[in-house]
């Protein structure tokens, strides 16, 4: 009997991958071939069932593979982070379902996420037919609402069209026989595609997110001969003959039809029986109730099934209206495993649900006869809350612009100009070069993304908080070992550097006390050590305040102010925006937007001082790049102490 989930699961984003221009029917055999040169006598008599009009192909006209299956599956993970309100350097579970990996050994997940990179994490392959994408979608699921994991993505991928080239059916039998129809009628009925999911314990801040209710899957394979295999020949009897490994060569193998394809279409009309009766087992235990199903996904291989499915359920007393029916095989074509996700893909992301909804979905697999079944319930967007931390309701935009794209206060200047100072004109160039570079690059650093995407978690924000803390203690402390590392006759840029480590000293009370606004303990900011950008930032700093007339740390003012000066304030803005906070819990980022300006006069004061020479310029810029490549490796690396 299947069971409610132990705690809630959701699906907070959901992506696909669909390889190369749709593909009609009157272009299938340009892709796959004819088998001996000769159009196929099957072909006409399967589409004019399985109602396919479009699918797509990893191989190409000459049937080379353009992809590999595993560049199919991190091509739909990576659209589905597009919209999570996770990053890839967050997953800690990957779970992958195919029919066929590009590699025997070692396991699918394995060979993806070595294509995906992100972070050491746990991984679960799961290979099958089509009920492999709903058996991944439920380990994910099971662990994360367990606990075990918090941020898994699941991934179902197919690339079957290297199994359907020609040449593979020209080495079977002889020229004078025609390929069998139980081999040739895949060729006609499978295609490529890859579908991810997002699983977190919460829901996704500014979209909608599917509750997984429960999945129930069931093999009868106890009762029932395999439908659909690959891998050795069956004989008229019904038995298996050696399998392709057991041949005393991979050519041999291939002769005997080992390595092709086959679906005994005898059996398929059991399977339709079979998922219906699970249904209705379903319906007794009081999980399904056809009256509360708002959308009916069910992965029929071909239009063919979906009547008697319908007539079976009709006599069962099961009227589920058409307009609740959805299914995207005409278009996308069978996907096998893959399937059941680019369904709900297309249905979530072209904003066809609405919150309170629920999905029946059911995938019954031919292959080894196992059924599958699954409710979702669309839930609306609903920011995760910290302690004594209330949240305004996000509005929905259909194309939502970067949160920060409009907030008030980004200030573009950048060092005023020195006009007839060909030196100093050259030094702001250069700095400005190095800006841009920075700022381009920090849009790509995780945490400011999320914050970008407007999925900024109070999470997200304590973690910041923390390490930003750590480092702005060390702040103030480099400023005054530089300032008693100038020599006695600067010792107006002495009083500047002074000023300026007296003015910060004291910035990071106001980390810890939005820290513990959130419900943090003020002792466990203040302890906690520095990350490793935090401890490389903090050497770099001392190293170079540590020298005589130490005049390049200009360059990493320029960096740190402008910060300040031209970002604090956006950030603050952005965070109190999608938190719901008050500006007393963002007021470290909007007192450094209003006040570090001022910070930046006294650099340009020291730039006017006199001090400037062709080398010390150089010094500079390249002292504002190792500060600029420094602290951003520190917002990389929240969290790795």
């Amino acid at each position: 009997m299947s069971r409610p989930m132990p705690q809630d699961v959701f699906i907070t984003a959901l992506g696909k991958f669909l390889p190369g221009e749709p593909i009609s029917n009157d272009q299938l055999e340009d892709y796959l071939g004819k088998v001996r040169g000769k159009p196929s006598r099957a072909r006409s008599r399967v589409l004019s069932q399985n109602g396919i009009l479009r699918r797509h192909y990893a191989i190409d006209r000459e049937q080379r593979s353009r992809f590999r299956n595993w560049e199919l599956a991190v091509n739909a993970i990576r659209d589905a982070l597009g919209r999570s309100p996770i990053t890839l350097g967050e997953m800690d579970l990957l779970v992958t379902a195919t029919t066929q990996a590009d590699l025997v050994l070692p396991g699918f997940a394995s060979q993806v996420h070595r294509a995906l990179g992100g972070p050491a994490c746990e991984v679960a392959s799961l290979q099958g037919i089509c009920s492999s994408g709903m058996q991944a979608l439920r380990a994910a699921s099971l662990q994360v609402a367990s606990g075990e994991a918090e941020r898994a993505i699941v991934c179902a991928s197919e690339l079957v069209s290297r199994l359907l080239k020609a040449s593979h059916y020209e080495e079977v039998a002889d020229s004078s026989k025609a390929v069998p129809f139980e081999a040739e009628f895949l060729r006609w009925m499978l295609s490529d595609g890859a579908g991810a999911a997002v699983l977190q314990d919460r829901p996704h801040p500014t979209r909608p997110s599917l509750k997984v209710d429960w999945i129930d899957i069931r093999s009868h394979a106890n009762k029932y001969e395999l439908g659909m295999y690959v891998g050795a020949h069956r004989g008229v009897d019904g038995g298996f003959g050696p399998g392709w490994i057991d041949y005393p060569s991979f050519s041999e193998a291939a002769a005997a039809g080992a390595f092709t394809i086959k679906q005994d279409i005898r059996r398929l009309d059991a399977l339709v029986a079979l998922g219906v009766d699970g249904f209705f087992a379903l319906m007794d235990q009081g999980r399904i109730k056809p009256a509360e199903i708002d959308w009916c996904l069910i992965h029929y291989s071909s239009l063919h099934f979906k009547q008697p499915i319908v007539q079976l359920l009709e006599k069962g007393g099961v009227r589920i209206p058409e307009e609740r029916w959805f299914s995207n095989l005409s278009t996308r074509g069978n996907t096998g495993c893959a399937s059941i996700f680019l369904m709900l893909e297309e249905l979530v992301n072209e904003g066809r649900v609405r919150p309170g909804e629920r999905i029946f979905c059911m995938v019954p697999e031919s292959g080894g006869f196992i059924t599958c079944y699954a409710m979702l319930t669309v839930v609306p967007p609903v920011r995760a809350q910290g302690p004594e931390v209330a949240f305004s309701s996000p509005t929905i935009a259909s194309e939502p612009q970067s949160p920060l794209a409009a907030v008030p206060g980004a200030e573009t200047a950048f060092l005023a100009p020195s006009p007839g100072n060909p030196l100093r004109e050259k030094l702001v160039r250069e700095l400005t070069h190095v800006w841009v570079d920075f700022e381009g690059k920090l849009q790509q650093v995780p945490i400011l993304e999320k914050l970008s995407r407007g999925v900024f978690t109070v999470e997200d924000y304590q973690e910041l908080l923390i390490n930003l803390r750590q480092q702005v203690v060390e702040g103030s402390r480099w400023i005054a070992r530089a300032a008693s590392s100038i020599t006695a006759e600067h010792l107006a840029l002495r009083s500047s550097f002074i000023r300026h480590a007296r003015d910060e000293h004291r910035d990071y009370e106001m980390l810890e006390r939005h820290y513990v606004s959130l419900g943090g303990r003020q002792e466990d900011i203040a302890r906690a050590p520095k990350n490793i950008g935090s401890e490389a930032l903090s050497a770099w700093m001392f190293h170079r305040a540590s020298q005589e007339n130490p005049f390049d740390l200009l360059g990493a003012m320029f960096i740190i102010e402008g910060l300040g000066n031209r970002v604090a304030r956006r950030w603050g803005l952005a965070i109190r925006e999608q938190l719901g906070l008050t500006e007393d819990q963002v007021r470290f980022f909007l007192y450094h937007g209003e006040n570090d300006g001022t910070h930046m006069e006294r650099l340009e004061a020291a730039l006017g001082s006199g001090i400037l020479t062709p080398e010390l310029a150089d010094r500079i810029v390249k002292t504002a790049k190792v500060t600029a490549r420094l602290y951003q490796l520190q917002l990389e690396e929240l969290g790795n102490v």
